[in-house]
C-alpha cells in the first residue's frame, strides 16, 4: 500500500500524452483494485482479531462467575457441615486451641531466634561485599530475609488485633534491626540489577540466575498479596473464615518494578554519556549509540536463557530501551543546544535504527511509539526553512548593498568593478554565487535529496525574483531622465554612471550565462547547475531544466533589457531637443540625424571596450531599431508636415544615407546588413507621403501586406501630415483594411511603431 504519489503533471506533459489517457486509467484501476484488495483483507483480520478478544473476554468473565459460585458453595457446605457432625463446636475448639498453641510455639521460638537470625545475614552480607562480582550468599540473605520480614508481618498483625498500641511499640523496636538489613540487601539486589549486561558478558551466568529466582520469588508474592487483598475487598463477610491463607507477606514489596526501573536507570546513564559525544560530533550519533544495540544483543544471546520465559526479558528489555531511546531523541530534537547537523543526523537515524532493531529480532510494529513521533517530514521542512532563512538573509543583505552603490554611484571614479577582460562588473555578483554555492553544500551535508531539491527551488525563485528587482531598480531611476520636461536644462546628474551601471548590469548577466569553452570555464550558471544536480533526484532534474532554462532566458532577456533602456535614456537626454523637430520646418535646415549618429559612434567606441562583446553587436542593433521608431513616429511631432514643394523626399533621403553609410561601415558586415533590412520599412513609409490620393489605398495595402502588424493609428498620424489629406482618404484605408485577409507572422518593426 506503500505507492509513490501520482503527479499527472508529470506523466501528461506534453499534447501527445494524452494519447496515454485510457492506458493510465487502466494501470490505475488495477493500483486501486489491488489497494482495495488489501484493504479489505486488513480489515478482515482486524475484525477476527476483534471478535477473538471480545469472545475471550466473554469467556473470562464466565470463568470469573463460576469461581465465585463455587466459593459460595464451598462456604455454604462449610456451614451446613458443622450441624452434620456431633459435638462439632467441641472438636472445633479444641481444633482451634490446639492449632493456637502451634501458632504462639512458632511464633515464640520465632522471636527468640530473630536476633540469631539477624547476625547470620550480617555475616552473609558483609562476605558478599568482600566478593561483589559473585555475591554467593545473595540467595540464602533473599531467603532469610523473606522469612524474616513474613515473622514480622505476622507479628506486627497479630498485635494490631490485639488493639494495644504499647504493645506494638515494643515489637516495631524489636524489629528495627531488620529494616537496616533490607536496605543492604537491597543495594545489592540493585548494583545486580546495574550490572546484568556485564555479568552475562563475563559469563557469571550463576549469579544472574540466582537474581532472577529471587525477583521470580518476589513477582510470585506481590501476585499473591494483590490477589489475596482484591480477594478480601470483594468478600469481607469471608475474610475472617479465610485467615489461615493469609500467612506469608501482607504488602506488595515490588523487586520486580525495582529490577525494571533498574534497567531504565543503567540505560539513562549511558545515554547521557552518548549525549555529550554527539553534541561534541554530529556525526557521533550511530557510534556513541553502539553500547544500545550490544546490550540487546547481550540479553538476546546471553540473558534469555537465564531468565523465567514468561519474562520475555529480550521484548521487555527492547521496548524500556526504545521507549528511552525515543524520549532521548525527542529531547535532541526539541533541545535549543541542537544544531541544525544534529537534526540531520537524527533525521537520518530511524532507517538505521529500526533496520539494526529487525537483525536483532524486533519488528518497527513491534516498538512504539515511533522513535521520533514520525517527525522526519516536519523536521526536513524545518531544516530546509532555516536553509532558506540563511539564504534569504544572504541574498537581502547582498541587495542592499547593491542598492547603497546603485545610490552612490556618483563617488569619483565610480563604484564599479572591472573583470579580466576589463568588461564592467558590479561588486556583488561573486559573492552572490559563492553564497548560493555554500548553501547547496550545506544541503547536500543532509544526505537527503528533498532536502536539496526544496532549496534549489527556493533559489530558483529567489533568482528570478532577483531579475525582476535589478529590472524595477534601474527601470525606477531611468524614469527620472526619460519624464523631464522638454522646457529648462535637463537633470543630468547622476545619468552617466546610470549607463555605466546599464552597461555592468548586462554585462553581469553574459557572466551568469556565458560558457568559455575554449578556457574550459563555466558560467556561474552552468556551474551551479554542475554543483546540485549530483545530489537531486533525476526526475527533479528534468523538472530543473526547465528552471535553469527560463532562468538563462531571463538573463538574456535583462541584458538586452539594459541596452535597450540605454539606447532610450540616449534619445530621451541627448536627442531630447532634436526629435521634436523632425517633419517640422526645422528639420528642413539642419542636420539632426548626422549628429545622431556621431553622437551614436561616440558612444560605441566609449563602451565597447568595457562592454561585453556579444552584447556590442546587439546594442548597435538596438539603437538602430530605437531610431527607426522613433523617427517613424515623428509623424506624430507638433507641427510635423510634408509639403511637396519643401521636396521632403531628399530630406528623408538624406536622414536615410547617413545612417546607411554608417551601418556600411560597421565592423560586423552581418550585422550591418540585418539593420538595413530593417530599415526597408522606409520605403513603403516613403510610398504612403509620396503616391498619389487616388494610389494610397494600395500603397497601404502593399505596405500592410508586408508587415502584418502596421497599427492603423499610425497610418492615419502619415496620412494627416501629407499636405494634400481629406478625410476621405483615410476612410478609403480604413475600408480597405476591413477588407484585407492578412496573414499573421513574426513580429515586425512596425508593431512598435505606433
Amino acid at each position: 500500500m506503500d505507492l509513490p504519489p501520482v503527479n499527472l503533471a508529470e506523466l501528461l506533459r506534453h499534447p501527445d500524452d494524452l494519447d496515454k489517457i485510457t492506458t493510465l486509467k487502466a494501470e490505475f484501476m488495477r493500483k486501486k483494485a489491488a489497494v482495495d484488495s488489501q484493504l479489505r483483507s486488513g480489515l478482515r483480520e482486524q475484525l477476527e482479531t476483534t471478535q477473538a478478544g471480545m469472545n475471550g473476554l466473554s469467556e473470562g468473565q464466565k470463568t470469573v462467575q463460576q469461581i465465585k459460585e463455587e466459593m459460595m458453595k464451598i462456604d455454604k457446605i462449610c456451614s451446613e457441615s458443622q450441624d452434620m457432625i456431633t459435638d462439632f463446636a467441641t472438636i472445633n475448639l479444641v481444633s482451634q486451641a490446639h492449632r493456637n498453641f502451634g501458632a504462639v510455639e512458632t511464633m515464640r521460638h520465632n522471636l527468640e531466634t530473630f536476633s540469631q537470625r539477624l547476625d547470620t545475614i550480617d555475616r552473609m552480607l558483609n562476605e558478599d561485599d568482600e566478593d561483589p562480582e559473585n555475591m554467593p550468599n545473595l540467595l540464602a540473605i533473599h531467603y532469610e530475609l523473606m522469612q524474616l520480614r513474613n515473622i514480622r508481618d505476622d507479628a506486627i498483625e497479630q498485635i494490631q488485633r490485639g488493639d494495644d498500641p504499647g504493645l506494638q511499640s515494643t515489637l516495631e523496636d524489636y524489629f528495627s534491626r531488620l529494616d537496616k538489613y533490607i536496605e543492604w540487601f537491597d543495594v545489592n539486589i540493585t548494583l545486580v540489577a546495574m550490572s546484568l549486561i556485564n555479568l552475562v558478558i563475563a559469563d557469571n551466568n550463576s549469579l544472574v540466575v540466582r537474581f532472577a529466582l529471587i525477583i521470580e520469588a518476589e513477582e510470585k508474592s506481590d501476585q499473591r498479596v494483590l490477589a489475596l487483598q482484591e480477594a478480601l475487598k470483594d468478600h469481607k463477610e469471608m475474610a475472617t473464615r479465610f485467615q489461615s491463607i493469609t500467612d506469608g507477606a501482607k504488602t506488595v514489596r515490588g523487586y520486580k518494578d525495582k529490577f525494571l526501573k533498574a534497567i531504565k536507570t543503567f540505560a539513562e546513564d549511558q545515554f547521557k554519556e552518548s549525549k555529550e559525544k554527539f553534541l561534541g560530533d554530529p556525526d557521533m550519533l550511530d557510534k556513541s549509540l553502539k553500547w544500545y544495540f550490544n546490550d540487546l544483543n547481550a540479553v538476546k544471546i546471553g540473558m534469555t536463557p537465564l531468565m523465567p520465559k514468561k519474562w520475555k526479558i529480550f521484548k521487555t528489555w527492547a521496548t524500556i530501551y526504545h521507549g528511552l531511546m525515543h524520549d532521548y531523541l525527542i529531547a535532541l530534537i526539541d533541545d535549543p543546544e541542537t544544531s541544525s547537523a544534529h537534526t540531520l543526523a537524527i533525521i537520518s537515524w530511524p532507517e538505521a535504527y529500526y533496520r539494526k532493531m529487525t537483525k536483532l529480532g524486533m519488528k518497527q510494529d513491534e516498538l512504539t511509539p515511533h522513535v521520533i513521533d514520525n517527525r522526519e517530514a516536519e523536521l526536513v521542512r524545518d531544516f530546509r526553512a532555516l536553509i532558506i532563512k540563511f539564504l534569504d538573509e544572504w541574498i537581502d543583505r547582498i541587495y542592499k548593498q547593491e542598492c547603497k552603490d546603485f545610490a552612490d554611484r556618483n563617488v569619483e571614479g565610480g563604484n564599479l568593478d572591472q573583470d579580466e577582460y576589463g568588461y564592467f562588473r558590479t561588486k556583488n555578483l561573486v559573492d552572490l554565487w559563492r553564497m548560493l554555492r555554500e548553501q547547496v553544500d550545506a544541503a547536500g551535508n543532509s544526505k537527503r535529496a528533498d532536502v536539496v531539491e526544496g532549496v534549489i527551488d527556493a533559489m530558483f525563485q529567489r533568482l528570478r525574483t532577483r531579475q525582476q528587482s535589478w529590472q524595477k531598480m534601474l527601470e525606477d531611476e531611468a524614469a527620472r531622465y526619460e519624464l523631464q520636461p522638454l522646457q529648462g536644462q535637463p537633470e543630468l546628474d547622476g545619468f552617466q554612471p546610470l549607463q555605466d551601471w546599464l552597461v555592468a548590469t548586462a554585462n553581469d548577466q553574459i557572466a551568469c550565462i556565458d560558457d568559455n569553452e575554449d578556457e574550459g570555464r563555466m558560467a556561474y550558471l552552468s556551474d551551479f547547475r554542475r554543483k546540485f544536480s549530483p545530489l537531486v533526484s533525476p526526475q527533479y532534474m528534468d523538472r530543473a531544466e526547465t528552471e535553469i532554462t527560463a532562468l538563462r532566458d531571463g538573463y538574456v532577456d535583462l541584458s538586452t533589457w539594459c541596452m535597450t533602456k540605454f539606447a532610450q535614456l540616449v534619445f530621451a537626454v541627448d536627442f531630447r531637443t532634436v526629435m521634436p523637430d523632425f517633419f517640422t520646418p526645422r528639420w528642413y535646415t539642419t542636420n539632426a540625424m548626422a549628429s545622431m549618429i556621431a553622437t551614436f559612434e561616440e558612444y560605441v567606441s566609449d563602451y565597447k571596450l568595457v562592454l561585453h562583446h556579444s552584447l556590442v553587436d546587439i546594442f548597435i542593433e538596438i539603437f538602430a531599431e530605437e531610431l527607426l521608431i522613433r523617427y517613424l513616429s515623428s509623424v506624430r511631432n507638433k507641427g510635423a508636415k510634408f509639403r511637396r514643394q519643401d521636396n521632403f523626399q531628399d530630406k528623408i533621403f538624406d536622414d536615410l544615407s547617413t545612417a546607411f553609410d554608417f551601418f556600411n561601415n560597421l565592423p560586423n558586415p552581418d550585422v550591418g546588413n540585418a539593420i538595413k533590412e530593417t530599415w526597408r520599412v522606409s520605403e513603403p513609409f516613403l510610398q504612403l507621403l509620396t503616391v498619389d490620393k487616388e494610389a494610397v489605398t494600395d500603397a497601404f495595402a502593399e505596405f500592410k501586406s508586408q508587415y502584418w502588424d502596421l497599427q492603423i493609428s499610425w497610418v492615419e498620424a502619415v496620412l494627416r501630415s501629407r499636405d494634400d489629406f481629406e478625410r476621405s482618404m483615410l476612410n478609403a484605408v480604413k475600408a480597405r483594411a476591413a477588407q484585407m485577409d492578412v496573414v499573421r507572422g513574426p513580429e515586425t518593426i512596425m508593431s512598435k511603431v505606433k
